[in-house]
């Protein structure tokens, strides 16, 4: 019992258990790294003109705050500082940053559009993709490029084309740190700015090839929506201020609505008119939310089972979980494999014949060794399956009962004998029988000594450790010290993952 008993002690299930420590106070030099953003982003003009006077940070907060539709304090707040964190384009603000949530003008739109780049002069573009995402198929990101490109004829007189090879008008190149951009430009890794283009004519658009990129409703960062925003610089646009829109500079997500805001179709039209045959035609964001396609046609017969079987070792996960056989789920977008305990894998399996009704791209995932169910998690909503069936009362809306909204990773812990989700820098422990979260939750994740935030996903495995992943990374958890003991790369280090060739030691991909 001792071994539990301390573990329980540890994470702070038992009543007596204190409230998480307090928030740390702002780091010092927060401000200078708040000037910097606002130099990068075009706010006090040209970059590198050193510090600023406390009137001018003050207008240049005010400028950015209307930008992004927080309250005009002036004051480096949390919001504020929270908005500047947040994934973006790398490309400046320009003019969007004065024209604010008010609705622009025909004379303010044309500022935005021609102020920097102007227009091409001509109606027919080529484009071509250089080289290509890690971990993404070449005929998905294909798939998703046309699709970006097509927005903008299908709103406008432009016509465009691929070519493969050769030169091309706009070049989609992906890049990793600096790539003689200048400093400015450099790219950051997972988060900050994700890509930045170029106005016409240089015709240039370029992504972080160390960020996390998905092609489905998933985990990642949708490549579809972030090239269709670079190619609308490309074509002249600049950021808009107007929250809905595509070219809105902290890119918006895939919805039910139009990909392309009025503002879009308009700052368009604008620089090349309306389409020759027909009126524009619109499309919900929902068409675009999967560009995988398992036809395997697309492989060659020698390749085709290596390809389909293994496709989840070249790429990132949506959820892992493992059952009481030592079988290894591991989902992504509407698919999933089950890996056996010997380390073969299946082929995809669509979730919708094992798990009916359950949607694509789930958050988190869970197997209990406690009940044998299957938990699966989703924005505010979670579903419980004994084997494939779904529980009467299920699906339903958890974040109701205090379960945090998309949560990053599901796991039952055994010495808790509760589930635990994680969500950023927090844990929750949740009783199973009331799918709510227990008294003195949530907690700091520094209980988990050496767990980083957002993971996608763990599992305990047979050899009593807990591992965590996140990309392609894993994190090897003592639950006896409490602390993650080692960490690597899962599909070269972990056998078991089944991304390993037993019998010649050698990595399958």
């Amino acid at each position: 019992m001792a071994g539990p008993l301390r573990a329980a002690l540890a994470l702070g299930l038992l009543a007596a258990a204190q409230p998480a420590p307090a928030q740390p106070a702002p780091a010092p030099g927060q401000r200078r790294q708040a000037e910097l953003f606002l130099e990068k982003y075009g706010y006090f003009g040209e970059p590198g003109a050193g510090t600023h006077s406390p009137a001018e940070f003050t207008e240049a907060l005010r400028d950015f705050q209307r930008v992004t539709h927080l309250p005009l304090s002036g004051v480096l707040d949390a919001p504020t500082l929270h908005q500047m964190a947040q994934p973006r384009c790398g490309t400046d603000d320009g003019e969007s940053r004065a024209v604010g949530t008010r609705r622009p003008s025909a004379a303010r739109r044309r500022r935005r559009t021609a102020q920097h780049g102007g227009r091409w002069y001509k109606r027919h573009l080529t484009y071509r993709v250089v080289n290509w995402p890690p971990y993404l198929l070449q005929h998905e990101v294909r798939l998703a490029v046309r699709a970006a490109f097509e927005l903008w004829s299908n709103v406008s007189s432009l016509v465009f084309w691929e070519v493969q090879d050769g030169p091309a008008d706009i070049r989609l190149t992906f890049f990793h740190g600096d790539h003689n951009d200048g400093l400015n430009n450099a790219f950051d890794g997972p988060g900050g700015a994700l890509a930045h283009a170029f106005f016409p004519r240089r015709g240039e658009a370029h992504f972080d090839s160390a960020e996390r990129w998905s092609l489905h409703s998933g985990k990642g960062r949708n490549l579809f929506i972030v090239v269709a925003h670079e190619v609308g610089h490309t074509l002249g646009l600049e950021h808009s201020p107007v929250k809905s829109a595509l070219m809105s500079p902290y890119y918006k997500k895939l919805s039910k609505d139009f990909v392309l805001s009025w503002d879009d179709i308009l700052a368009v039209q604008n620089l090349y008119g309306k389409p020759s045959k027909g009126s524009a035609i619109q499309l919900p964001g929902k068409v675009f939310t999967h560009f995988q396609d398992w036809n395997t046609d697309l492989y060659g017969r020698d390749q085709q089972q290596r390809s389909l079987s293994t496709y989840y070792c070249h790429s990132y996960f949506d959820a892992i979980t493992s059952d009481a056989d030592h079988n290894l789920y591991i989902f992504k977008g509407s698919h999933y494999w089950v890996v056996s305990a010997s380390g073969n894998a299946s082929d995809p399996q669509p979730l919708e014949r094992h798990w009916p009704g359950l949607p694509a791209g789930i958050d988190a995932c869970a197997w209990s060794q406690l009940s044998g169910k299957f938990y699966f998690f989703k924005g505010g909503r979670c579903w419980r399956y004994a084997g494939s069936t779904l529980e009467a009362g299920f699906p339903r809306k958890c974040s109701a009962r205090g379960l945090p909204r998309h949560p990053d990773t599901a796991l039952f812990f055994q010495q808790l004998r509760r589930l635990v989700l994680f969500k950023g820098p927090k844990y929750f422990v949740v009783s199973e029988e009331t799918l709510a979260v227990e008294p003195y939750y949530p907690r700091s994740l520094r209980d988990w000594q050496g767990l980083p935030p957002g993971t996608a996903g763990a599992l305990t495995h047979r050899d009593g450790f807990v591992y965590f992943f996140r990309d392609d990374q894993f994190w090897k958890f003592d639950r006896a010290k409490l602390q993650v003991v080692a960490t690597g790369k899962w599909a070269t280090q972990l056998p078991w993952m089944g991304c390993w060739d037993a019998n010649s030691e050698q990595v399958l991909f």
